[in-house]
Parts: structure tokens; C-alpha cells; sequence
């Protein structure tokens, strides 16, 4: 795990403080930080990551919740490990963290730059 000095942003913001607002509303928050933060590649990785990640989540959600049993069973666990998630890379964001999730976050890091 690497740790860097953040620095600023060009919202205006700490790094690190900007990188768990990426996370904050799931994909939402991650596209408007992606779109507003011109500059720094920390906080671009993170509001990408929480793009994908949570993106694919919901979609995953909403497309297993159709699918009759396996739905009702699916769904909650689904929930979970999207909140356990979603804390786990909010809190590793704030620390200063490039925490990569699997393949998600290779594309991430290829699109922050």
C-alpha cells in the first residue's frame, strides 16, 4: 500500500478529503468529482474507481433482483458487501491510500491520468 504526500486539488480541497468524497454517494459523487477534478491523479484514480466498482454493483442489483429466488437471496448479500466496500475504500481514500481493487482498479489507473 502506498501512502503520498496528496497535496491540494483544484476543487480547492485536501486530496485525501476529496478522494473519500468520491465514494461518499457511491457513482454519483465519483463522476462529479471525475469530471470537476482536473489535476490530481490520487483523487481522479479514487472517483473513478468508485465509478466502476459502485456502477457495476448497482447494475448487478438491479439485474439479479429480477431473477426470481435467487434474487431475494442475492440482493441483501449484495447490499453488504457493497457497504463493507464502500467503508473500506472511503476509509483507505482518507489514509492516502492508492488502494486497488482487482481489475477495477488497474482501469482506474489507467483512466486517471
Amino acid at each position: 500500500m502506498e501512502k503520498h504526500d496528496l497535496g491540494r486539488t483544484s476543487l480547492g480541497m485536501d486530496a485525501n478529503l476529496a478522494a473519500l468524497l468520491s465514494y461518499l454517494f457511491w457513482f454519483i459523487s465519483g463522476f462529479i468529482i471525475y469530471v470537476l477534478e482536473k489535476e490530481n491523479k490520487f483523487v481522479r484514480f479514487h472517483a473513478m474507481q468508485s465509478i466502476l466498482s459502485f456502477g457495476f454493483l448497482f447494475g448487478f442489483g438491479v439485474i439479479v433482483s429480477f431473477i426470481p429466488f435467487i434474487g431475494v437471496l442475492m440482493v441483501p448479500v449484495c447490499w453488504v458487501i457493497s457497504t463493507m466496500l464502500w467503508i473500506i475504500l472511503m476509509f483507505k481514500a482518507y489514509n492516502g491510500e492508492y488502494f486497488k481493487l482487482p481489475v477495477i482498479g488497474d482501469i482506474a489507473q489507467k483512466n486517471a491520468s
